[in-house]
């Protein structure tokens, strides 16, 4: 749990994002107004899963995806592209273009006043890493000897290869391209994460060990075994309908997630460093909160987790709950996971004077994993300076387990802040509590 003194004021100052709608915040809020979905059919090399559809980037990997950089910059990160798997390369190209949006080039900042917290999912070695050392230690029953691994198969293994998979990598490699030498962290909470990170690095701020923190997530279910476990343990749509309308959070008629990918990351500063240089300022992070319950037969409890933060960030704000302007839920579209969220969100605003409308990004790009919250924080943070929300994708018939006032309308407005809630399905949720700057 976190708690702010609200004397060192936390300011966004940039963002920065890689999603299925744009890897712009113009592209993805563009995206929003016009109720353009991200879900399209599933990739051909992933047609043998049990889903028709999916929300991948448009990312390539290419040195431009990578935002605006310095000479030098673009070399160290041509060049370390080969130690990156997919989802850190996403997480570092939002990363920069946030830093980018901020203005923050080599040079204009404090290096050691300036920090990373940044998060991720588990990462997982795609299999084809291992299919020349496996194939190595077969005999010729076609059964695998580990008797032979350490001397015939081992050694066929790249001697980099792990470093692509470490979750700490993005921060590691941010650090070293922008000479960030102040507070380093690495957060793996899977959905949680970007909320975490945003938490963290305030408190960071606050406590005046930084004055800048560049923070984000990154995520993505689109991978083989990601995959494989996402079936196993949660709710997958078949896909069946119409790519675009297969997402339906809250909705009596919902099937499912959708699976994603993307990253986004923001530029957290004090506020007299921000105003000092004249920076944007999209908005004030207010607080943050974060929990983590399950049951005594170690059953995630989802719900709990989620009224826990949502009463939390109320609480060490001073914010009552008829202030609070738009809530943006986690809103998987899964059976279980929008009722269990909807009754939390309920059991904590119920007595509100008016309902407490709620947007949901996934709707239009479907899970992206530990990417999702930093997409969707820019999401609202778009909406507080753009003065309208967007409404929620295919949200048509209500559901009687899911009691929420979802937007329906681009003429919704997004009041003067926003509580950002995520949660993974062992049960740890996160919350942020951004406001309007100014306000």
């Amino acid at each position: 749990m976190f708690e702010f003194s609200r004397e060192r004021r936390v300011v966004i100052t940039g963002l920065g994002l890689i999603s299925a709608l744009g890897n712009t915040k113009e592209e993805l809020w563009d995206a929003l107004c016009q109720g353009r979905s991200g879900v399209r059919s599933m990739p051909e090399d992933m047609v043998t899963f049990p889903t028709c559809v999916a929300a991948p980037t448009i990312f390539q990997g290419d040195i431009e995806d990578f935002g605006p950089l310095e000479k030098e910059q673009k070399k160290a990160i041509r060049k370390g592209l080969k130690v990156m798997c997919r989802e850190c390369q996403f997480g570092i190209a939002a990363a920069q273009r946030a830093l980018a949006d901020a203005g923050l080039n080599l040079g204009k900042y404090d290096p050691t006043r300036t920090g990373i917290a940044f998060g991720s999912d588990y990462m997982v070695t795609l299999p084809d890493e291992f299919s020349a050392p496996v194939s190595q230690c077969v005999n010729g029953g076609r059964t695998f000897d580990f008797s032979r691994w350490p001397v015939e198969g081992l050694p066929k293994m790249s001697p980099l290869w792990l470093l692509k998979y470490l979750p700490n990598m993005p921060a590691s490699h941010l650090a070293i391209y922008n000479d960030l030498r102040g507070p380093n962290n690495s957060i793996t909470l899977r959905e949680a994460s970007g909320n975490v990170a945003i938490a963290e690095a305030a408190a960071t701020i606050r406590q005046g060990r930084a004055d800048i923190m560049l923070c984000g997530a990154t995520g993505t279910r689109l991978h083989p075994l990601k995959t494989i476990h996402a079936f196993q343990q949660e709710e997958v749509s078949p896909g069946d309908d119409d790519p675009a309308r297969t997402p339906r959070p809250f909705d009596r008629q919902r099937t499912g997630m959708v699976l994603g990918e993307g990253a986004g990351a923001v530029v957290l500063e004090e506020l007299s460093s921000a105003e000092s240089r004249g920076a944007t300022i999209y908005a004030e992070v207010i607080t943050g909160a974060s929990s983590s319950v399950v049951g005594r037969r170690l059953i995630a409890q989802r719900d709990v987790a989620m009224r826990n933060v949502l009463a939390s960030v109320l609480r060490h704000s001073g914010v009552s709950p008829d202030e609070i302007g738009h809530l943006h839920a986690h809103a998987l579209s899964t059976r279980n996971g929008d009722a269990e969220e909807a009754r939390a969100i309920s059991h904590v605003f119920g007595g509100r004077r008016e309902p407490l409308p709620v947007v949901a990004a996934k709707s239009y790009f479907g899970n992206p994993g530990a990417g999702s919250a930093m997409i969707e924080l820019a999401a609202s943070v778009l909406a507080l300076n753009h003065g309208r929300l967007f409404p929620v994708l295919n949200y048509e018939e209500p559901d009687r387990e899911c009691p929420v006032a979802a937007v329906t309308s681009a003429d919704t407005p997004p009041g003067k802040s926003f509580i950002n809630l995520n949660v993974t399905p062992q049960g740890q949720a996160s919350a942020v509590l951004v406001q309007r700057f100014g306000h």
